[in-house]
């Protein structure tokens, strides 16, 4: 697996595997992503933890249309996703760490 922080209020839109983007025909299904019960706070803000399957390569996100506020970025090409053990080492330098229990 492979891993990604996102801030609330942001959604995923395109998804990048070997080949170029997702095609959903040709593999009869969506890509495996899913928002973690994990974050961790930076700067007042919680990233929540997101997994994704190995295949992805490139995560493309943005501000849902409700934001208010969402910065000097419409949209953000996540391209560097992170190992297990990376996530773990941005854990532990995180302000915090969020956990919710389901």
């Amino acid at each position: 697996m492979k891993y990604f922080f996102l801030s609330e209020g942001w959604i995923v839109g395109r998804v990048w595997e070997f080949g170029g983007l997702w095609d959903e025909t040709s593999r009869r299904r969506k890509p495996y992503i899913k928002r973690l019960n994990l974050g961790m706070v930076e700067r007042g803000q919680v990233l929540w933890l997101h997994e994704v399957e190995e295949a992805v390569i490139m995560v493309e996100v943005m501000p849902t249309p409700d934001v208010t506020n969402p910065g000097p970025f419409g949209k953000v090409i996540l391209s560097r996703l992170l190992s297990g053990e990376q996530v773990v080492d941005c854990l532990g330098k995180a302000d915090g760490v969020v956990k919710v229990h389901s």
